[in-house]
């Protein structure tokens, strides 16, 4: 009885934010280690594909490097404005910045902790970090080139709410680049909300065969992580969290109940969604 009024009160929108919200805020105060600067399942490419070029500090994060490689790199943000909503510790703000050399990059997440952790860690110019919501974001219309969520939105009460920031804030032409996961029986009904945006889709893609793969190679690294710095009766549920194998999203994803795709979406008023 109690976990399924647990499991409704989920599905409530601001419930689900406050949730999410204060786990992010508990992390950001009770886990200070400079090092942990990522927070997604990261990304392995096809065998064949030539490395990724990392400086050598930033070998030990090479997956969750790697996915925001995937994502951001789909268009060449040199020179231009970026916003990352959902910039959780910042190690993927501080990658695009120091890698792909916009003007101007500000990682955006609903955590004031978090926020001041990474305004602490990453000192990297033209990079900062500021406190807001995903479904409300506190800056103007038309105030960026792109707009950059790795797997950040299946956290949020209300996406449609997040996607029309997402297109407000966008200067015309600009571009939303995306990934995140959702259970496969509600793919069609995500590409749906997603088309509903006034976005319009130029590119998706299927990369669960590389999440996986990530998931899967840096499994034993992360146990020891866990093992060796999360407090005794967090350990489980930081295995979860984490994705290790024999959890609910590790197996779901390797049964192919899971999808995960990453998205490219432009602002293009006044033309017609194309899928």
């Amino acid at each position: 009885m109690l976990a399924r009024a647990a499991a409704f009160a989920y599905q409530k929108p601001l419930i689900k934010r406050l949730i999410w919200r204060s786990w992010y805020q508990f992390l950001a105060r009770r886990y200070r280690d400079a090092r942990w600067t990522f927070m997604n399942y990261g990304y392995r490419p096809p065998e064949g594909t030539p490395a990724l070029r990392l400086a050598p500090e930033d070998e030990p994060d090479r997956s969750s490097i790697q996915l925001y490689h995937v994502v951001a790199s789909a268009v060449d943000l040199s020179g231009r404005e970026v916003l990352e909503v959902g910039s959780g510790r910042g190690g993927g703000a501080s990658y695009v910045a120091r890698y792909m050399r916009p003007q101007r990059l500000v990682g955006a997440d609903v955590s004031p902790r978090a926020v001041a952790f990474c305004r602490a860690r990453h000192r990297v110019p033209a990079l900062s970090f500021e406190t807001a919501d995903a479904e409300h974001l506190g800056f103007g219309p038309g105030s960026f080139d792109a707009v950059v969520n790795v797997e950040s939105s299946h956290c949020y009460g209300n996406v449609p709410g997040f996607l029309r920031e997402v297109r407000r804030v966008l200067r015309p032409n600009g571009y939303f680049l995306y990934a995140d996961f959702r259970p496969r029986s509600q793919l069609g009904a995500w590409r749906t909300e997603l088309l509903a945006s006034g976005l319009r889709l130029v590119e998706e893609r299927d990369i669960a065969s590389g999440v996986l793969a990530a998931m899967d190679a840096d499994d034993e690294s992360k146990r020891d992580l866990i093992e060796a710095n999360i407090d005794r009766p967090l350990i489980k549920v930081f295995g979860q969290f984490a994705g290790l194998r024999g959890t609910i999203i590790f197996d779901e994803m390797r049964r192919g109940n899971v999808a995960y795709h990453a998205f490219v979406f432009q602002r293009h008023d006044g033309a017609a969604h194309v899928a």
